[in-house]
């Protein structure tokens, strides 16, 4: 059995994994809205192949140290197949959202944005909801499979998803309750408004759990 490291150590990584995820998405959201001459396809397509890349480094360089979560969906799910302490998943939960903020405001830093700000972009109704339901269930069951039967595919397997799940989902696959909370703290193309935020954190979480659900059945738990 893999040797666990100590929880501050995991807390560290899940803190620098979530401040440079969300740095990418919002960052590279920002940059490619500047330079895509305002063709939506174009800004998407480069939003989407650099959190793809950054998912895949972010998974390989820290997935040893603390399971690369960098999301509290999928900390849920470890947690309730009992692979993850209640108390560790809390601080997982705490270090992402903290560090993720931060990593949103310090992408404002780079482009001479103001720090402090709250998204006007609405996402709402069903189509949206379902988006994210659909986005973190097919997230959850990527990890849950890899994990499993090929785990040195994490990486490259979440990081595909990903890619595939920015176009193939109606709400671009958010797939994750902190980067939603950074989001709306950010009027960028990557933003959303904090009013969309609880509806969207719902159909995430539904997600997970059901994903936990099927994925029991297929994936049995580590022991």
């Amino acid at each position: 059995m893999a040797e666990v490291a100590p929880l501050g150590r995991r807390i560290a990584a899940e803190g620098v994994g979530a401040f440079f995820l969300f740095a990418c998405v919002i960052g590279s959201g920002i940059m490619a809205q500047a330079l895509s001459g305002g063709n939506d396809g174009v800004a998407l397509l480069a939003n989407t192949i650099a959190t793809g890349a950054m998912l895949f480094v972010l998974i390989t360089m820290l997935g040893p140290i603390s399971g690369a979560h960098f999301n509290p969906a999928v900390t849920l799910v470890f947690t309730l197949r009992r692979e993850l302490p209640w108390f560790d998943a809390g601080a997982y939960v705490a270090a992402q959202l903290a560090f993720g903020v931060l990593g949103a405001w310090v992408a404002h830093l780079m482009f001479d944005l103001p720090t402090l700000q709250l998204s006007v972009k609405t996402r709402t109704g069903l189509g949206q909801w379902v988006g994210e339901f659909v986005a973190t269930f097919g997230l959850v069951m990527t990890i849950l499979g890899t994990v499993k039967y090929k785990p040195q595919a994490v990486a490259a397997s979440v990081g595909l998803y990903i890619t595939a799940a920015y176009w193939f989902t109606s709400s671009t696959s958010f797939a994750n309750p902190a980067i939603t909370v950074a989001r709306s703290l950010s009027d960028t193309f990557a933003g959303i408004a904090p009013h969309d935020v609880p509806m969207f954190i719902a159909a995430q979480l539904v997600g997970a759990v059901s994903a936990t659900i099927v994925g029991s059945a297929l994936f049995p738990p580590q022991k």
